[in-house]
């Protein structure tokens, strides 16, 4: 009796921290995706980027990161969580090296895509080792909270800390920050991980060449497409040869014996439709973060600073919803029930947030409105998030983290390449003209309410009632039940 205590403690203590490092890998990926934000200007005079290549020291990061997710969940399945999880911390601490220490543009845009890589191996193995840790605990709920409440605080984190960094030290460091992350990292994870299972078979190098060109192509046609126009030859090119690809992946994943992508998973009850409700969050939330954002610097006046100060109660709202509020509301009304219902306020309150004014202010034109969209978001990401993990089987966590983690990243660059099409279309890129640029980003939000109530239709539709078993009915029973 006297050491049975001290062992379940310390047995607790490791989960928490083992928790704690997967929610630093999820604030981490996201934080290297604002982070650069402010350092933009002194990147482009340092390495001398022409203005219209500056974008790309973000999108090799997102293509690179969206291109390798499925292949990174695979990889997952195949030489365990734990194994890939440490490996891709390597690999994004190689290529934030890499990025902080270039010299040119191509060095810049190499080490960026490194970073994206390490962070396609990282996401879906978190994800997969979270489940591990957590899985069949009532513990589960509070613990996929605190990992989604991790990616706002990263975005918001993001546009202080470049500030911070490239105003007091210089631009290099907000990609050396990473480094003594990772070293912590991976300094405690073997010693608070589970080695978790690994799978048997080979990996699918076919199926992993054409999934990763397809996926990369996808998505460098949708972020290049606001840029060089969505009927400009290389924007067709990328698009339909990525399109292409994926159908051939498609193919070759129906044939073959051990495919990366197993074309079943999706039979399992509710994983297609929570994978489309993280993806049309995805479209519809990354819109209104970056429209507001732009409409509290570019009309309000607001400096990076002050409209990072901004959207910290978004961002602390969120984080409440999603660590004490969506635990509650899943328990009383079930997963399904607050897929819908979030994206359905998350719509509300884009349309409420598209009556911004050139003369508003921050109080009455944003404040309000904002915190109904964080409100959408906390209901509708945790039970979207838990339900598409829950519907795989064990064996295949790895692979449904990496499918529900390209879901939402796919969803994030397509809505916002489309709303920055739509704002330019109503006056967004009229620079000097504070009347034409809110009306732009007006009709962004309103179209992005239309995505999130798009998203919530369809949840309503697709999502079946959970039966009172276990997971095989497409959520995890303690997602309902704690």
């Amino acid at each position: 009796m006297t050491t049975t205590a001290p062992a379940a403690s310390s047995t607790s203590s490791r989960r928490w921290l083992a928790l704690a490092l997967i929610a630093t890998a999820q604030f981490m990926v996201i934080l290297d995706t604002s982070i650069i934000g402010v350092a933009l200007p002194k990147i482009q005079a340092d390495l001398g980027f022409d203005p219209q290549d500056l974008s790309w020291v973000f999108n090799a990061y997102v293509v690179a990161f969206g291109g390798l997710l499925l292949l990174g969940g695979r990889l997952s399945d195949l030489f365990g969580a734990r194994r890939i999880f440490t490996t891709g911390w390597l690999v994004l601490a190689v290529g934030s090296l890499v990025a902080g220490l270039a010299d040119g543009v191509a060095v810049e845009l190499t080490g960026r895509a490194i970073q994206g890589a390490g962070s396609a191996l990282i996401a879906p193995a978190a994800l997969t080792l979270l489940f591990q840790v957590f899985g069949g605990s009532n513990d589960l709920p509070k613990a996929l909270a605190l990992y989604g409440a991790a990616a706002p605080a990263g975005g918001t984190a993001g546009v202080f800390l470049g500030g911070v960094l490239t105003e007091y030290a210089s631009w290099p460091w907000v990609f050396f920050i990473n480094l003594p992350v990772a070293a912590v990292v991976l300094l405690l994870t073997r010693s608070v991980m589970p080695a978790g299972m690994t799978g048997r078979g080979s990996l699918d190098l076919a199926g992993a060449t054409t999934a990763t060109l397809g996926l990369g192509a996808v998505v460098f046609a949708i972020v290049r497409a606001p840029e060089a126009g969505w009927t400009s030859g290389s924007t067709l090119l990328a698009g339909l040869g990525g399109l292409a690809l994926l159908g051939v992946f498609v193919a070759l994943q129906a044939k073959l014996r051990q495919p990366l992508m197993r074309l079943g998973i999706f039979r399992a009850p509710n994983l297609a439709a929570a994978n489309i409700a993280q993806l049309l969050l995805g479209a519809a939330w990354i819109p209104m973060f970056f429209f507001v954002n732009l409409y509290l610097q570019q009309i309000l006046g607001l400096g990076a600073f002050a409209s990072g100060a901004a959207l910290l109660p978004l961002t602390v709202a969120i984080m409440i919803g999603m660590v004490a509020v969506a635990p509650r509301l899943i328990a009383r009304f079930g997963p399904n029930a607050m897929i819908v219902s979030g994206l359905a306020t998350l719509a509300a309150g884009l349309v409420w947030l598209s009556f911004i004014d050139a003369d508003g202010s921050f109080v009455v034109d944003v404040l309000p409105a904002s915190l109904v969209t964080a409100a959408g978001m906390a209901m509708a990401f945790i039970p979207s998030l838990g339900t598409a993990l829950s519907s795989a089987a064990p064996e295949e966590g790895g692979l449904a983290a990496g499918i529900v983690n390209t879901s939402y990243q796919i969803g994030s660059a397509l809505g916002l390449a489309a709303m920055t099409a739509v704002a330019a279309a109503f006056g967004a890129d009229a620079v000097g003209n504070p009347a034409e640029l809110t009306d732009g980003f007006s009709a962004a939000l309103l179209g992005a309410a239309g995505i999130a109530a798009v998203g919530a239709v369809l949840a309503a539709v697709l999502l079946k009632k959970p039966a009172d078993g276990p997971v095989a009915d497409g959520t995890d029973s303690e997602l309902v039940a704690a």
